[in-house]
């Protein structure tokens, strides 16, 4: 496994996006309850957290619901939601508080972004499977086409990901993901966290 390089950095002061997203939000609960979340917190299913692709952990962001305009403040403390059409994978409780039963269009507007330390960096997943030997073909294929690609394991949901490149801007990242989009149907950028 690759280890993102240059993460250690000096401290970058907070940003400020200027722009909402508007898009699905999707919810979990059990069976990840009491699973390591992708920052390395315990996940409690009660409390108002939530998993986003790229924004940093300790993000808060508003969650509002565009049907019934209920929203809830969430931190960001874990990675997700995998599947491609989503934006944000609320917690139970936060999914509860604006009266989301499955899937809700949502927009979400960004409150404040903590301080982090280093470069950020961002990659393209383009799959995820349940076993690394299933991984590895797709590893090597992403490596000799492209590169730079590693493969992950993510505690919360027990699954090897594969990741191609290391692009040091989220527009660039996205570039990437138009070439990979052919590869896979289900390709999408995410921030590469520093233990990654």
């Amino acid at each position: 496994m690759l280890v993102a390089s240059g993460l250690m950095g000096c401290k970058k002061a907070a940003t400020q996006p200027s722009s909402a997203e508007l898009g699905i939000a999707s919810w979990y609960g059990q069976p990840f309850q009491g699973r390591l979340t992708a920052s390395g917190e315990t996940f409690d299913m009660e409390k108002m957290t939530a998993a986003h692709r790229t924004l940093p952990f300790g993000t808060k962001v508003r969650v509002q619901n565009l049907v019934n305009q209920k929203s809830v403040e969430v931190r960001i403390n874990d990675r997700g939601p995998f599947v491609k059409d989503r934006i944000i994978d609320l917690s139970h409780a936060a999914a509860q508080a604006i009266g989301m039963q499955g899937i809700a269009n949502i927009r979400l507007d960004v409150l404040s972004i903590p301080p982090t330390r280093g470069a950020d960096t961002f990659a393209v997943q383009i799959g995820a499977f349940t076993a690394r030997s299933e991984a590895e073909p797709l590893l090597e294929d992403m490596q000799r086409q492209y590169g730079t690609a590693r493969v992950i394991f993510r505690e919360g949901d027990k699954t090897w990901r594969v990741l191609v490149g290391l692009e040091p801007t989220i527009e660039q990242a996205r570039s990437l993901l138009r070439q990979l989009d052919g590869e896979s149907g289900s390709a999408f950028v995410v921030r590469v966290d520093a233990e990654e």
